[in-house]
């Protein structure tokens, strides 16, 4: 029929069951994937109900905290046992805890301050350097958040947590180092500084490595090395993105293994503080310097580990005569 809708006199398509004003066109029909990402949701939002609550991070009350996570999800978990270690019990490394005190000092202030990166052999105190410094300046109002290497991917989100909390927190990464396919530095490059988000004024990260580039460098990557033709060397792109991490922190402090007097030293420092009798003897020279040699590495870590192993053997001989 023509009308002013259908001018040109179009006949009307013949009515079917889809088309009937009183059934309207059903819709099409939810495909297998659509269905099974629908429900999986709605198991899954059950489930995320059903979990307990995370456990609250207690700011007001701890100085330490661990990130951890559980079941996708991650909290601070407080620290309520310290390691004691004190400044004093680190011995011939004191330019390095000048350093690092210094820059503690200047962020505990609100003065400007870097992330640091301390790198050398094991062993060497760098872990125990970060570890005295908490002890040390507590009581000053520093914090410390402790991540894993391995949860570094959410170091944005603790970066965001801590940001909005009062305090100054040192977040700290211990035994840094990556394979080379792994991609979570990305994640710490962005905290340190690469992102359009700055860093709050509250946060420094202070981490320790066995490397000073924290990625293994091979050979293979210097091989694509170049020069101009006024002899200026470029480095090849995998060299500069392996470097371009460790150039983020601003303060490096090198740490280097103990000649033989400087581990002796060490070792009668830790017997001292054990009080452990005849620490002076040559029999126990002896015994440090063999105990070394057994454990490949004159480091502070095993002179600490013989005077606990000396200490316990003279305490049991003792209780054993009486």
């Amino acid at each position: 029929m023509f009308s002013a809708a259908n001018p040109a006199n179009i006949p009307d398509p013949p009515l079917n069951r889809y088309n009937r004003r009183q059934f309207p066109a059903p819709t099409a029909p939810m495909s297998t994937a659509d269905d099974f990402f629908a429900r999986a949701e709605r198991l899954l939002a059950r489930f995320e109900q059903s979990l307990p609550p995370l456990p609250d991070a207690d700011f007001a009350a701890g100085i330490a905290w661990r990130w951890r996570k559980r079941q996708g999800r991650g909290w601070l978990d407080r620290i309520t046992r310290l390691n004691p270690v004190r400044l004093d019990d680190l011995r011939h490394i004191d330019v390095q805890k000048d350093e690092l005190g210094r820059n503690t000092r200047q962020f505990l202030a609100g003065l400007p301050a870097n992330n640091a990166l301390l790198w050398g052999p094991r062993g060497t105190g760098k872990s125990s350097l970060v570890k005295a410094l908490l002890n040390e300046y507590a009581p000053q109002g520093l914090k410390l958040v402790e991540v894993e290497r391995h949860d570094l991917i959410d170091l944005p989100d603790i970066v965001d947590v801590l940001g909005t909390r009062p305090g100054r927190y040192v977040v700290f990464c211990d035994d840094l180092s990556f394979d080379e396919h792994d991609q979570t530095y990305r994640a710490l490059k962005t905290v340190l500084d690469g992102s359009v988000l700055s860093t709050p004024d509250n946060i420094l990260i202070y981490a320790t490595s066995n490397r000073r580039h924290l990625v293994p460098e091979k050979l293979r990557d210097n091989q694509d090395a170049r020069y101009d033709e006024d002899g200026e060397v470029h480095q090849s792109e995998a060299v500069e993105e392996k470097i371009s991490l460790s150039e983020r922190f601003g303060l490096w402090l090198s740490f280097h293994p103990f000649n033989q007097d400087r581990y002796l030293d060490i070792v009668g420092h830790w017997l001292a503080v054990l009080d452990v009798p005849g620490r002076d003897s040559d029999e126990v020279r002896r015994a440090a310097l063999q105990w070394a040699l057994l454990h490949g590495s004159r480091s502070g870590r095993a002179a600490h580990q013989f005077a606990r192993d000396w200490a316990g053997r003279v305490a049991l001989a003792t209780r054993d005569a009486r």
